[in-house]
């Protein structure tokens, strides 16, 4: 599984027009899922999204999580993020998860962080979604369990 986490001052989801989506300072997810991922994937995200360190203590020094601060955690449905683009000009989607999977995936990492974040918004699977953000940084990372 795949999360590029992005901190954010602010970050929001909307679709067709209404917003579905929106959180103060905190973290923006982009979650790929891909074919070889489980359940204990979207846990081990979720465990490593609460607690990475990308958040400035009073020395300035990235030594906080989202735990720390009680930001806001906004995870978005992305399945490009599994593209292989090793080659050509146009990227393949083999190594994503097939929409079954991924969706049961994406539900179950939802699911898990609701009862673990409060402050949890999400984008919506399959669905084409307008992302706004303002990057915090930029502080931007690639994760992948």
């Amino acid at each position: 599984m795949i999360g590029l986490l992005q901190r954010v001052t602010q970050a929001a989801v909307d679709i067709d027009g209404q917003r579905v989506a929106e959180i103060g300072a905190g973290l923006l997810v982009l979650v790929g899922v891909q074919p070889q991922d489980t359940e204990a994937s979207a846990a081990r995200l979720l465990e490593r999204l609460l607690g990475y360190r990308v958040f400035a203590d009073a020395q300035g020094r990235m030594n906080l999580s989202l735990r720390d601060t009680a930001g806001g955690l906004l995870l978005v449905p992305q399945f490009t993020l599994a593209a292989d683009t090793r080659s050509g000009t146009r990227p393949s989607f083999t190594s994503a998860a097939d929409p079954q999977l991924g969706r049961r995936l994406f539900d179950a990492l939802l699911h898990q962080a609701a009862v673990a974040w409060p402050q949890l918004q999400s984008g919506v699977f399959g669905a084409d979604m307008q992302v706004g953000l303002i990057n915090d940084g930029p502080v931007t990372f690639w994760l992948e369990v």
